[in-house]
């Protein structure tokens, strides 16, 4: 008979084993609390880096004319910008907070599969290694979008197309390892007792990412070969003059590409579904049906792929029957935001810091919603399509969604993986001054999208320069803000106030009386199987 048994430092048990230190215990590390934070410093690296190509891209946007890059160097930082947030910040970070807390979560005493996990993150950084080492090529790096559409990636693009095919294949090795790892944890290592139905919601967003992860990455890497091999070996799978067509490399790119946004944004739905309830100090309102509807969002998601193609003239049938779908993705998204505004509702809440990031993300990622529904009208996409107004809804959704969801769950969990206390005062000024930039950076770019103001340009007509002035002090004002996350980061990491083991229980400024019910999600030693 097996039973539950209070667990002991795996740190210490772990390190027991494996006496390196330094750097050698982090190359050699299988412990999914080291891995998960390698993952995590990785991430935070790229997106300071990714920030900072951003930041380019907002200061030559400053002003009408060219004044500080050449528009092909421009289209490179677009082009990196979007991919090394995309797959350096936030899958990275998501896969971070997967390794640290789906063992905690499960009472499991590491992943399934530790040296694997190891292997997914040391490949990691190769990958951007090669990526970012194009940009410094003769011809300089990739220029056409994140997206990489044919021709431009295959007949029109540089040699350096090879390095960033090479680097898009290592991140999806990374990817499918890792989302392999999450399943068979989640399968085999829970404790005694645990029923799917009482999974930690976070555990659950992440089971559904790692199937959706599998399902799309290889569609992917079939993309990024056939680009290869259509540059360099005269196949022309892209190529009309060779009986190919550009179109099918939208349907293959966008088929890997809508589901990915989700596998971007299922795991802050989960991450919220853990916080709001700590800080309102109720159950989480209707646990079921927010399972069944992050199942039903992973499901849709593979059949709403061509509303980014409205425009490429595909027959009526097919623009009503992806506008629908895409529309019927609102549902289940509708209901979660409802489950979490409902759990807050006569709630003793108080606003923590994780709490601030919360709330601003079911505020804003609705916004962006609201602003994807209005992109489903394929009438109206006709007018939105390429333009700013596009830019400006798939940020809201990605920044004030995934990115914001990311730094509550790392203000959440920060107190119980370093066992200090952040600086409360700083992190309430880094939410406050990211709340009020990020605004002013991305919500002035619906007008001027729907004024027709063209995405990926380094250039622009004369009436957009007023606004195209705000935004860039917005993103100026943004990007500094997250150089103060990074100081409560460090600052919280050597050291602090020491924190009890349910470290929310007794939640700043909150009186607590004998009778009061204990939040519905604390910290407490996970449990392991002996």
């Amino acid at each position: 008979m097996s039973s539950i048994v209070e667990q002991p430092n795996a740190n210490e048990a772990h390190h027991a084993h494996h006496p390196a230190k330094g750097f050698k215990r982090w190359l050699y590390t299988t412990n999914h609390k080291d891995i998960g934070s390698l993952y995590l410093i990785f991430s935070l690296t790229m997106f300071l880096i990714g920030g900072a190509m951003a930041m380019v891209i907002r200061a030559e946007l400053f002003q009408p004319g060219l004044q500080l890059v050449d528009p092909h160097f421009f289209n490179q930082m677009t082009t990196v910008h979007g991919l090394i947030m995309v797959f350096g910040a936030v899958m990275p970070a998501f896969t971070g907070l997967a390794n640290w807390m789906i063992p905690l979560m499960i009472g499991a005493p590491d992943m399934a599969l530790p040296r694997m996990n190891n292997w997914s993150f040391w490949i990691l950084p190769f990958a951007f290694l090669i990526l970012l080492a194009s940009l410094f090529m003769p011809g300089g790096g990739p220029a056409f979008g994140w997206t990489f559409y044919a021709p431009l990636s295959t007949t029109y693009s540089n040699d350096n197309t090879a390095l960033f095919v090479f680097a898009v294949h290592i991140m999806g090795i990374s990817s499918i390892m890792g989302a392999i790892n999450v399943i068979v944890t989640i399968v085999n290592l829970r404790a005694p007792g645990m029923t799917w139905m009482k999974l930690p919601l976070f555990v659950w967003t992440w089971l559904i990412t790692a199937f959706l992860l599998i399902a799309v990455m290889p569609v992917l890497a079939g993309a990024v070969t056939m680009v290869l091999t259509d540059k360099y070996f005269a196949t022309s799978f892209f190529d009309a003059a060779g009986g190919g067509d550009p179109v099918m490399f939208q349907h293959i790119f966008w088929f890997f590409g809508h589901p990915e946004v989700y596998i971007m944004i299922l795991p802050a739905f989960g991450i919220i579904s853990t916080i709001v309830p700590t800080f309102s100090r109720k159950k989480l309102f209707g646990y079921a049906s927010m399972v069944y509807a992050t199942s039903s969002i992973a499901l849709l998601s593979f059949i709403v792929w061509a509303h980014h193609m409205f425009t490429t003239g595909m027959p009526v049938a097919g623009e009503l029957f992806f506008m629908y779908a895409t529309m019927l993705i609102s549902v289940p998204t509708g209901v979660k935001v409802f489950n979490w505004v409902a759990t807050m509702w006569k709630g003793s809440i108080t606003f923590e810091v994780p709490m601030l990031f919360s709330i601003a993300f079911i505020v804003l990622f609705t916004l962006g919603g609201f602003s994807g529904l209005m992109l489903a009208i394929t009438p109206a996409d006709f007018q939105y399509h390429d333009t700013y107004f596009v830019v400006a809804h798939f940020h809201y959704v990605l920044v004030t969604g995934a990115v914001f969801s990311i730094m509550a769950g790392a203000y959440y969990w920060l107190p119980k993986w370093t066992g200090n206390m952040f600086n409360i005062t700083l992190a309430k000024w880094h939410f406050w001054l990211s709340l009020v930039s990020v605004n002013v950076l991305f919500f002035p770019m619906h007008f001027v999208g729907l004024a027709g103001m063209p995405r990926r340009i380094p250039d622009y007509a004369l009436q957009f320069a007023d606004f195209n002035a705000i935004i860039s002090i917005g993103g100026f004002a943004f990007g500094l803000s997250q150089l103060l996350f990074v100081a409560v980061v460090i600052k919280c990491a050597r050291g602090g106030d020491k924190v009890p083991a349910k470290v929310w229980e007794g939640a700043e400024g909150l009186e607590w009386e004998v009778d009061s019910p204990a939040p519905y999600h604390t910290f407490s030693t996970p449990p392991v199987i002996k």
